[in-house]
């Protein structure tokens, strides 16, 4: 570890992945619901545990982003982070919001209080309190940050990590306003939303993405950028008026209608291109890394970010397919792998890349990591099948032939049980992958002559304990 203020992400990425466990079993309780809907109804019912199903997600990803932050920026701006203090406090008030919400939530606390009741806007029901937490957490972070690159080194990667987290910030700013007017707060409430998760996240992945192939593939940084900068363009080109495809049936002028199927079809853009810069860094690189694991991630996250946000929203985002599988399971399916590819498995390959070096030894249970790889991800993409099966069916039964909704909810449950059985193994492969990065290996293998040599040549190689 070349800098003491790293020390920070171990924090955060370890709150994050507590919180990835929390979101998993809320989503396998939520499956359970599917085909059993009378589980646990008195004591949490559906609604709120699929708020903290998607809440969790959110904040862990966030607390995920935040980590790789302040792991990658001392590296990348040459200099310690410019108060280690501020990073703790800031990670001391999302916990207490994030404690606060859960409470909230399960004992349905303070309804109807302005400010310490949730509030009713799906993905956004945080009481006003946590939201204003939320914001004095972003405040602290981005004070931290912004002044450890101005007084050090100014990098692409640094530079576009900046603009994605403050462009972050200040989006969700949008979620304290909630006009009476339905088809306005829907327009505003996209502007957090979509433009958090297919626009300025997109910069986040990117500049993460980019720093993880600089480190595993040994690629110099002038070709790094130049890529960096093109996929950074591509995103926000189409991710902005790509928001257009939300508005078509909330009561927005028509031309949203052709501006959103033109923009958001280009959004497959970008993510074609960081699965071809990942691909090909490491083409080029040819770079035996001892971290087998991260680059599995890394290259996992483009390919699945490709078909999950690329080819799965392309399937159902021109207007004369959305009006009629709009809102069905055919969305769940996108979301699910988009999600899943474009940030679980960016935050997963950077903690899988930073805990070794973190915990200042090599790269360990690589073997069981792996492992734990190829069970989310093969979980994770039968659901997204199945979903995509149950939404074809759900769309021609219910929106063409006009059946009612619960007639197609029974006819399509062999497809929930299905997903049920795959998120079962999503979680195996998430009790594994923790169970890799936490645990120490039982024995310790020690290096020959030449290993020995080749690993002392590295300069990511950090000496076994």
């Amino acid at each position: 570890m070349k800098y003491q203020s790293q020390k920070i992400a171990y924090a955060y990425f370890g709150v994050a992945l507590a919180l990835f466990a929390v979101q998993i079993l809320g989503g396998l309780l939520a499956g359970v619901v599917y085909v059993m809907p009378n589980t646990l109804s008195e004591l949490v019912p559906f609604n709120i545990i699929r708020m903290l199903h998607t809440n969790s997600l959110i904040v862990w990803l966030l607390l995920g982003f935040f980590g790789a932050a302040y792991f990658l920026i001392p590296e990348e701006s040459e200099r310690e982070i410019h108060s280690p203090k501020i990073a703790y406090l800031q990670l001391i008030i999302l916990v207490v919001g994030t404690l606060g919400v859960v409470v909230t939530y399960l004992f349905n606390l303070f309804e109807g209080n302005w400010l310490l009741g949730k509030e009713g806007r799906e993905f956004l029901e945080q009481p006003k309190w946590v939201k204003m937490g939320i914001v004095v957490a972003a405040l602290l972070f981005l004070y931290n940050v912004t002044m450890t690159v101005l007084k050090g080194k100014k990098t692409a990667i640094t530079n576009i990590l900046l603009l994605g987290l403050w462009a972050l910030a200040l989006l969700f700013l949008f979620a304290f306003y909630n006009p009476s007017n339905l088809a306005l707060d829907k327009m505003y409430w996209w502007y957090v939303i979509h433009l958090w998760v297919e626009g300025v996240w997109e910069l986040i992945m990117a500049s993460i993405l980019a720093y993880l192939m600089l480190k595993l593939t040994g690629v110099d940084r002038e070709i790094v950028e130049k890529w960096l900068y093109v996929i950074v363009a591509a995103a926000l080109f189409s991710g902005i008026l790509g928001t257009g495809h939300h508005y078509y049936w909330i009561g927005a002028p028509g031309y949203w209608q052709w501006i959103g199927s033109i923009f958001s079809t280009l959004e497959i853009v970008p993510f074609f291109a960081m699965m071809s810069f990942a691909f090909v860094m490491v083409w080029k690189g040819r770079r035996d890394h001892p971290n087998k694991a991260a680059l599995l991630w890394s290259l996992g996250c483009s390919v699945l970010a490709f078909f999950g946000a690329g080819v799965w929203g392309f399937l159902h985002t021109l207007h004369g397919v959305n009006y009629y599988s709009h809102g069905t399971q055919i969305t769940a399916a996108h979301g699910h792998l988009a999600f899943y590819g474009a940030y679980v498995c960016l935050n997963l390959a950077m903690i899988t890349y930073a805990m070794p070096i973190l915990k200042q030894r090599d790269p360990y249970n690589q073997v069981l990591n792996m492992a734990s790889f190829w069970l989310m991800s093969g979980g994770m993409v039968f659901m997204t099948f199945t979903l995509t099966f149950a939404g074809t069916v759900q769309t021609h039964m219910q929106r063409v032939i006009g059946d009612y909704y619960m007639d197609v909810q029974d006819s399509i449950a062999i497809f929930y049980w299905m997903r049920l059985g795959a998120g079962v193994v999503v979680f195996l492969g998430v009790a594994l992958f923790l169970y890799s990065v936490f645990m120490p290996r039982r024995e310790m293998v020690r290096p020959g002559p030449i290993e020995r040599h080749r690993l002392e040549d590295d300069p990511d190689h950090i000496p076994a304990e």
